[in-house]
């Protein structure tokens, strides 16, 4: 077996990626906008189960997947070649009457000796890009399986980066789309059912195919599953003959954001708390390394906050959108920066990116950037925290309507409006000097109001903040230590009350 598979990497910082022996090199070209725009790069030997970053769109897309180091470094194209002109046409007719026929002999001899030597493998391999390929989903699971065993029982005897790919491409053709649930730069997302459970599908339009690639690939990394990230069930291309959709598929929460739910709902001391950990304990999980030969990078987020944490029924919290995240490789200290457009969001870039002073070259500096956006997370979560029916907040509306939300009816009572951080500080839609000024210059942060000096959790939740704003990102605390602060806040009598 092959110990490693060097490639052409446009996702790479250093142009070269490296997968295992079971892994293949990745080449693609798509219409985008009437454009060609390619994209090359690895693939795992879990993403190579099934093949389905391997096919391809007629006349839309070209996907190709091969075995030999650094054999994607050539250009797929869509467009036919330039037809041929009438000399070059005269000369290949004269090369293919005198040539062809003495080759014909040489190669029919070798190709039998090669093919009887060979003909095991070249069958697994044709079986591997064949793209027609049917897809019989009774031979690969079982009709009375949800999808919550399907994932168990993969994650639990496999590598523990997910569904087989061939698995994912049957889940996502049998998925009927219901209702959108969301729009953003990428594309949309829609609640779809598969076998009657809800799932949540991120279509991603044909020109964010590089975003739709790293968001698949960051999820489907060995031993990322957990409780507290979002589950990824299945990704794939869906062409009709004339477009190209890409899909990312995974666990659907009815609640939505956490900017959803705190725009609508206030929260206990207890639910404050249990969101508070949730989202710790799933950034201290992202940021772990597990050393071994099923471990997991280290990796960052690079785009925390309200909008990108989801509410589970249960009442704890995922964290989602993984698109710009990046990897950290400790066996040669190298960072995997995807190199899309994508940025991340203005309102909760920490002080050393609005002033361009991280040190891109150290995975901590990724973390500590983590970091500075879950304090703002916090902040949003803690404005809207009740003690004994009363918000704590340095400003409080009298709102005593009777509001329905999904049905379900409940009582407002004492509550302030939802808001974002700096929110007070900044325009609706800041730019990165409006951030800088305020963050960077003038080093202000979020109002901490004195009121939550009456609440032990809450005082502990704001001093965790501006344990995690600290200016100098070397003096904030990991997502570890977060985790473990808030993991003791349920001892605190306010929360048990």
């Amino acid at each position: 077996m092959r110990l490693g598979l060097k490639c052409v990497c446009q996702l790479c910082d250093s142009q070269v990626c490296e997968t295992s022996g079971d892994g293949a090199c990745w080449n693609s070209v798509m219409l985008v906008d009437g454009r060609e725009e390619t994209l090359k790069s690895c693939l795992s030997p879990s993403q190579m189960r099934g093949q389905v970053f391997c096919y391809s769109s007629p006349n839309v897309s070209k996907r190709n997947c091969c075995f030999s180091d650094f054999c994607n470094n050539e250009t797929l194209r869509l467009q036919p070649e330039r037809p041929l002109e009438s000399g070059d046409s005269s000369r290949l007719q004269l090369v293919a009457v005198i040539v062809v026929p003495s080759c014909l002999l040489c190669i029919g001899v070798a190709l039998g000796a090669l093919l009887v030597q060979r003909q095991h493998c070249v069958y697994s391999r044709a079986r591997k890009h064949e793209p027609e390929e049917a897809l019989d989903e009774h031979m690969l699971m079982s009709p009375d399986k949800c999808l919550k065993d399907l994932i168990y029982d993969m994650s639990t005897s496999g590598s523990g980066s997910g569904l087989p790919l061939l698995v994912q491409r049957t889940i996502a053709r049998t998925i009927v789309l219901q209702e959108s649930i969301g729009k953003g730069r990428f594309g949309e997302v829609w609640r779809g059912k598969w076998r009657g459970e809800d799932v949540a599908v991120k279509i991603f339009s044909s020109r964010d195919e590089r975003s739709w690639f790293r968001e698949a690939e960051i999820y489907q990394t060995v031993m990322l599953r957990h409780d507290n990230i979002l589950g990824f069930i299945a990704a794939d291309n869906k062409d009709n003959g004339s477009w190209t959709q890409l899909w990312l598929v995974s666990e659907y929460h009815e609640h939505g954001s956490l900017f959803d739910y705190l725009n609508w709902y206030t929260v206990s001391v207890e639910s404050m708390v249990v969101i508070a950990l949730s989202v710790a304990g799933g950034l201290a999980h992202l940021h772990m390394e597990i050393v071994g030969t099923q471990g997991k990078p280290a990796i960052a987020h690079r785009d925390l906050k309200s909008k990108n944490v989801l509410v589970k029924k249960n009442g704890t919290a995922v964290i989602a959108d993984l698109g710009l995240a990046v990897k950290h490789d400790s066996g040669t200290n190298s960072i995997d920066i995807p190199t899309n457009h994508r940025v991340g969001t203005k309102r909760y870039m920490s002080p050393e990116i609005l002033d361009e002073s991280i040190n891109m070259s150290n995975f901590e500096s990724f973390k500590r950037a983590d970091i500075y956006a879950l304090g703002l997370v916090f902040w949003e979560l803690a404005r809207r925290c009740s003690v004994r029916g009363a918000v704590i907040s340095a400003i409080v509306t009298f709102n005593f309507s009777l509001s329905s939300i999904n049905g379900k009816y409940f009582h407002a009572g004492l509550h302030e409006d939802f808001q974002l951080p700096y929110y007070d500080l900044v325009p609706s839609d800041p730019s990165v000097d409006d951030m800088r000024k305020v963050v960077c210059e003038q080093k202000l942060r979020p109002n901490i109001p004195n009121q939550w000096q009456s609440c032990e959790a809450l005082r502990v939740i704001g001093k965790l903040m501006r344990e995690c704003w600290y200016a100098n990102p070397a003096a904030r605390l990991t997502a570890l230590r977060v985790k473990k602060t808030a993991a003791q806040l349920s001892t605190i009598r306010d929360v048990k009350e």
